[in-house]
């Protein structure tokens, strides 16, 4: 049985996803990080840099004592790994999936984040940061669509790239429409949608969102951290 620490974030929903696709039983441990539970004492034992997701392995394959990893990519990797899913066994194969794992996390995540902080959440609408942010995120977006007009999925076949990518493609969002100027990447999102465990997966925690509204204070706590956040 593995523990996942989550709450339904892009991040989040990624590791959902991922076990559902791979059949591993999970228990669900929602983090509110509107209210700051990513600071518990307990968390960050799983997790020091305070963020979600986190999973503890109650069998890892050592046989040993109970296994916490952090960091949604060294998760996947990891779940990977411990099934033999999702992730090709040859040295080729296995580096095309890790470049583009690599290519969501270093790239893909951050600036849509970013892009949509300061589009929807920040408090002062700076124009320069918000056409900075959405620039990148279209540049990333025609370098995936372009990647996609060769083959069906982002390393030929289904992997934990395309589950890490998934969450982060949104239609509508920073005014992009993907059918219309994005449509290798429009028929992906919707291929990758349709698939049971992706929809299972992507349901999880639907009602803890709906739950948290995005108000001062979660915005606070979301956007107000620093290194004193750190040192407590």
């Amino acid at each position: 049985m593995i523990d996942l620490y989550f709450w339904p974030t892009p991040n989040g929903l990624k590791i959902s996803i991922a076990l559902e696709e791979m059949g591993l039983p999970y228990t669900l441990k929602p983090v509110n990080i509107g209210r700051g539970e990513q600071f518990a004492p307990e968390f960050l034992a799983l997790s020091p840099n305070n963020r979600m997701p986190a999973i503890v392995d109650h069998a890892p394959a050592d046989g040993g004592a109970p296994l916490s990893v952090f960091e949604s990519g060294a998760i996947l990797l990891y779940l990977a790994d411990k099934t033999g899913l999702l992730l090709p066994k040859d040295a080729r194969g296995r580096a095309e999936v890790t470049e583009w794992l690599m290519w969501q996390m270093g790239g893909l995540g951050p600036m849509s984040g970013q892009a949509g902080h300061f589009a929807i959440y920040a408090a002062e609408k700076i124009p320069y940061a918000i056409e900075r942010y959405t620039k990148e995120v279209r540049r990333l977006y025609a370098v995936l669509d372009k990647r996609l007009a060769a083959q069906e999925f982002v390393a030929r076949e289904f992997s934990i790239a395309d589950i890490a990518i998934w969450p982060w493609i949104l239609d509508g969002r920073y005014g992009i429409d993907l059918g219309t100027e994005f449509p290798n990447l429009a028929r992906w999102r919707a291929l990758v949608g349709e698939r049971p465990a992706v929809v299972r997966g992507a349901d999880v925690g639907k009602d803890l969102r709906s739950a948290q509204p995005m108000d001062d204070a979660a915005k606070k706590v979301l956007f107000g951290q620093d290194d004193k956040s750190v040192k407590g």
